[in-house]
């Protein structure tokens, strides 16, 4: 039995700026930190010779070929395991469709534990790359590169994603002062709303690739908040790190209809009478969890668990995709 695990993520800065429609044309940037929630996959030889896949559903099956869920199939051609009778388990501590990047978080530990079952060792560039490849060029997904490459590397890290397609992998440097007061103060509450990524990135990669002005300039600015971000953060400057967030967030909202509705708005702006330097909705949009930097914690949580919110406790992760356990 084998067991790997990979790490959601939160964006610090820069998202939307990977997406291959907009990096091929200007280079994109984004910060990303990677959090203690995780995506586990458990691959065990079975005994009768068939593929088990199981995830929301189960699936029992003889060949690769007829296995429904795309990104299992998809890796199991890209990484062909010799034995004729696996079973793939999936477990998650998020939900998918929260804006964690639970999807990217799941390829790259389904890659790393198939790797891990071949006795291959695998770069986390690659690991990140062949991630993406699956996602975004065998299907089709209108995604960017984020949420596999924090996936694979962990940690508090910026990425520049390249005209050519080449990633720059650079982690950001913060005293232990300013990580541990980022850690302390950043707090995350489930908004009670899941919802599918792909209508609101749809719109955001068709417009881009059809030299939409607005959109651009708009991608333009987004990626200037991440380099802001990632200077403000250096510099142990937590305040201006969450005055940026908040800009973004105001931006953000004029990406699509779909960004937001009446109830989060009014999460927000409940947040930001009651402590909340900055904040903005992770992932994509139009649910998920609400993220604020806060120097009054204790006001903020009792405030927003007023509101029926769940707050979900969180601390980085800096070891990236992992080998949990062989047997």
């Amino acid at each position: 039995m084998i067991i790997t695990r990979s790490p959601l993520r939160i964006s610090l800065g820069g998202g939307g700026t990977d997406l291959p429609s907009y990096y091929r044309e200007h280079s994109g940037f984004v910060v990303s930190a990677a959090i203690d929630k995780y995506v586990y996959i458990t691959l065990h030889d079975t005994f009768e010779q068939q593929f088990i896949v199981k995830y929301s559903k189960t699936e029992l099956v003889q060949s690769v070929e007829e296995i429904k869920h795309p990104i299992v199939r998809e890796a199991l051609k890209l990484v062909p395991v010799s034995a004729p009778h696996l079973e793939v388990v999936s477990m998650s501590d998020i939900p998918a469709g929260t804006g964690l990047g639970s999807s990217g978080s799941f390829t790259v530990a389904l890659l790393r534990a198939l790797h891990a079952h071949n006795k291959e060792f695998v770069p986390r560039q690659q690991l990140a790359e062949d991630a993406c490849r699956i996602e975004i060029d065998i299907l089709g997904e209108p995604i960017g590169k984020q949420d596999q490459y924090i996936a694979s590397f962990g940690g508090i890290t910026s990425f520049v994603f390249h005209c050519d397609g080449r990633v720059t992998v650079q982690p950001v440097q913060l005293s232990p002062e300013t990580l541990y007061n980022l850690e302390d103060n950043l707090l995350l509450f489930f908004t009670g709303f899941t919802r599918s990524a792909s209508a609101i990135l749809t719109e955001q990669d068709s417009r881009t690739r059809g030299g939409d002005s607005g959109m651009l300039d708009h991608l333009h600015q987004i990626k200037r908040f991440g380099y802001e971000s990632k200077a403000a953060l250096e510099q142990g400057d937590l305040r201006r790190f969450a005055a940026i967030m908040h800009e973004h967030w105001e931006l953000k909202k004029q990406r699509s209809r779909a960004m937001t509705n009446s109830q989060i708005d009014e999460y927000y702006d409940l947040a930001r009478s009651n402590g909340a330097l900055g904040g903005k909705l992770i992932g994509a949009g139009g649910g998920g969890f609400l993220m604020f930097y806060t120097e009054d914690k204790t006001r903020l949580r009792r405030v927003m668990r007023e509101t029926g919110l769940r707050e979900v406790r969180m601390r980085f992760d800096f070891e990236g995709a992992s080998l949990v356990a062989r047997s």
